[in-house]
């Protein structure tokens, strides 16, 4: 018996029955030999990891753009806080762990520059070129782990891993008791669960820590349900969704901590994500993202050899452009604009 056919079985003997088992995964889109030493949501985790669209998420926004101090969280420290909140509630839960961090690690692996400023940049731009089109960070990390990475070869995750990063997201829609048919598995459920517990929490950490948010500015009800404190809000919505979800084939908040937490949701939309200082720099974001788009779009010549569009109608021409510029780091982002838009300094000014 190989290691991984140990831990297959492990996860029969403990796993709650309606946790999803590695040795019953629908498989992967190119059938692979299986590994001796790790099971296949393992090696989706592992793949995740090691991947480059991964390492590029340190230099991608999360709230606050290209900060001052080193405190305020990047598109990967949020990454990495999901999945810590999403592997205590599947380990509570007796759900497949393996099979959690796997999809909490990957959910915004497509996430463009900018943060949701860029989304939101990229979407316009889309159905600008081609109507019809349009653009959704769920959708592109799911494109990045099946058809962008490696060359152009994917990740060649499990059928489970890629519905539930397909599945993460509902933007700004509140969440509901009924689970959204998209979600197929209870380990997509929780990670789903834990990204909207991480990024409320964080980001209000954030907003206190940048002077837009102060503690008194909280609904007074709000603080006296959830908590004073970062760890003792994130506590009180775990501890939560364990003692609904715990022995049931379902993971769920209650009524109250649901409704909490869209209040929560809507208080830091209004008053931090369309803060005045925040909206000022989103413009500004939102246009280095659009100029970008058009002139690649204009200049597709120019593209990265392994983002050519494959043919010139105006749908491939867009989503290589999309798929290049939704890959860009902060950084890159405005190192590219600054060399197409912004003259050098060559030494001399001609009178």
């Amino acid at each position: 018996m190989t290691i991984r056919e140990r831990l297959e079985q492990l996860e029969f003997q403990t796993l709650a029955p309606y946790a999803a088992r590695s040795a019953e995964s629908r498989g992967r889109a190119t059938p692979e030999l299986p590994d001796p030493a790790r099971t296949a949501f393992q090696r989706d985790r592992d793949r995740v990891l090691h991947c480059k669209a991964f390492r590029r998420l340190k230099h991608k926004t999360q709230v606050f753009l290209d900060p001052e101090e080193d405190h305020y969280r990047t598109r990967l420290t949020h990454t990495l806080e999901v999945t810590q909140v999403a592997r205590v509630l599947s380990r509570a839960l007796r759900l497949n762990e393996d099979l959690t961090e796997a999809i909490a690690l990957a959910h915004d692996i497509g996430h463009p520059p900018f943060g949701h400023t860029g989304e939101d940049a990229l979407e316009e731009s889309m159905r600008r070129a081609a109507p019809g089109m349009g653009f959704r960070h769920y959708e592109q990390s799911l494109r990045v782990v099946t058809q962008l990475e490696r060359e152009g070869q994917g990740l060649n995750l499990t059928l489970e891993t890629c519905e539930g990063i397909a599945g993460h997201s509902k933007g700004r829609k509140d969440l509901t008791r009924e689970e959204d048919q998209r979600v197929s598995t209870l380990e997509a459920a929780v990670a789903r669960l834990a990204d909207r517990i991480a990024y409320l929490n964080h980001d209000m950490d954030d907003a206190f820590r940048a002077g837009l948010l102060t503690l008194n500015q909280l609904p007074k009800h709000l603080v006296d349900y959830l908590g004073e404190t970062h760890s003792k809000r994130i506590g009180t919505m775990v501890m939560d969704v364990i003692q609904e979800s715990d022995g049931k084939p379902e993971v769920k908040m209650s009524s109250p901590m649901l409704q909490a937490m869209n209040e929560l949701k809507e208080f830091m939309f209004e008053n931090v994500y369309y803060h005045p200082r925040v909206q000022g720099e989103r413009e500004k974001m939102s246009a280095v993202i659009g100029r970008l788009f058009d002139y690649y779009y204009s200049h597709t010549s120019e593209l990265p050899e392994n983002f050519m569009p494959v043919d010139d109608s105006l749908e491939s021409r867009a989503q290589a452009v999309c798929d290049y510029i939704a890959g860009m780091t902060d950084r890159f982002a405005m190192q590219r604009f600054t060399t197409l838009f912004l003259p050098r300094n060559w030494g001399a000014v001609t009178l």
